[in-house]
């Protein structure tokens, strides 16, 4: 395979943004709906598959090369997960230099504080500086 095809293929260093928070509470909805409709039909049969989180992008582990380098602009800011397992929570990831893998709830911070606030966004970089 091309070496310039798979770092294109793998490059999915995208920022968290807003619209990012809307496709997974949309994503979160789709899912419980078909629950509901698997949930009627399996009734009988009692079978559910389950997605697991991927072992190589576990919190406070190294980034694998697989996924390339790091833009400079983006280490410390808020990026959309890139384990499939995480495509329907309401997280978001922070890489460092290092490329430590730091997960966050999208959740309100204290009930206040929102993923998108400066004050969270600060406390975010100083905990993951290396």
């Amino acid at each position: 395979m091309d070496s310039s095809f798979w770092s294109s293929e793998m490059n999915r260093f995208r920022r968290f943004t807003p619209e990012s928070l809307a496709a997974i509470e949309e994503r979160i909805a789709n899912k419980k709906k078909e629950q509901v409709e698997v949930k009627d039909k399996n009734k009988d049969q009692g079978i559910e598959e389950k997605l697991t989180p991927q072992l190589d992008l576990k919190i406070c582990k190294t980034l694998p090369s697989l996924y390339g380098d790091i833009p400079a602009e983006l280490v410390g800011e808020p990026l959309e997960d890139f384990d499939p397992y995480y495509s329907d929570h309401k997280t978001f990831m922070v890489l460092n230099k290092k490329r430590t893998i730091f997960r966050f709830s999208a959740t309100p911070a204290l009930f206040i504080f929102g993923p998108f606030n400066s004050v969270r966004k600060k406390a975010i970089k100083i905990l993951t500086h290396s």
